[in-house]
């Protein structure tokens, strides 16, 4: 695991960021972005490959685990977000719950023009998703969320479409899927039975919730998913649980690649641009 090291770049507060924020983004480039990310092992390599600081005096409310590195990278004011480590257990705060209180405090206090959700995810062979492979999301959509009564069934599935980035696709060459997000990483009849439903090609388990706050904010979000392990079948004789943890090193490097690739396209261009 590396360290980031003692780097001497000045904390700022949150507030201060926050009161500096500019006009709304289609009056201007995208300057401002929030990158919510779930596991520290998705946020060290995006951390070091565009430089960015840990902040350690940051005004998220006390106790929660969450960390906050920034900087200034090509004129773009950059946050990464990750959720942290549970308090007791110290392992990564995965799943959705996290992931909605992160992305709901981030754009509270930071104000950004865009979300960008990265993250490693589940992918099926039968839709075309190998490992390594990189996609930009839709749809998005929950699969663990059954209430079978009338509307509510349709709000369980929380079905929201993410922001449409036609020109950054076409531009980078990169896949298009659509998302099915659950708190589960193991699959149940009926979680797959409503993935599929879900039309999904990638799972995880944030993006739906990070979904939908950026749509009750009005913040437009894109969700960038790198596949570590197949869901439809075993890799080398290996569970999925097994090939997630050996692919994630591997992917989580090209998945770093991937958002600095990103980040150099949104430079300087407005929302509608993307």
């Amino acid at each position: 695991m590396s360290m980031l090291g003692d780097q001497s770049v000045a904390p700022h507060s949150l507030e201060k960021e926050a009161m500096a924020a500019q006009p709304k983004p289609q009056n201007r480039p995208v300057s401002n972005i929030v990158i919510i990310v779930a596991m520290q092992t998705e946020a060290l390599p995006v951390v070091n490959r565009i430089q960015l600081t840990q902040d350690f005096h940051s005004s998220f409310p006390q106790g929660v685990p969450w960390v906050r590195y920034h900087g200034t990278y090509k004129d773009l004011n950059i946050n990464l977000i990750w959720a942290g480590k549970d308090p007791a257990l110290g392992v990564d705060s995965i799943g959705t719950i996290p992931s909605a209180l992160v992305t709901y405090a981030a754009i509270q206090t930071l104000q950004p023009d865009l979300i960008i959700n990265v993250g490693t995810a589940g992918g099926f062979k039968a839709k075309g998703a190998s490992i390594g492979d990189i996609f930009i999301v839709s749809d998005c959509a929950f699969h663990d969320r059954r209430i079978p009564i009338p509307d509510f069934d349709l709000y369980g599935v929380g079905s929201r479409k993410a922001f449409e980035t036609p020109n950054l696709i076409k531009e980078l060459n990169l896949k298009v899927a659509k998302l099915s997000t659950g708190d589960s990483f193991d699959m149940t009849q009926e979680d797959e039975s409503l993935i599929n439903a879900n039309d999904a090609t990638v799972v995880d388990m944030e993006g739906a919730a990070i979904a939908y706050v950026a749509d009750l904010l009005k913040v437009p979000a894109i969700f960038v998913k790198a596949v570590t392990n197949t869901i439809d079948g075993e890799f080398g004789n290996k569970p999925s649980a097994e090939e997630f943890l050996q692919n994630l090193a591997a992917v989580t490097a090209e998945l770093a690649l991937a958002v600095e690739q990103i980040i150099n396209f949104v430079k300087g261009k407005y929302i509608s641009e993307l």
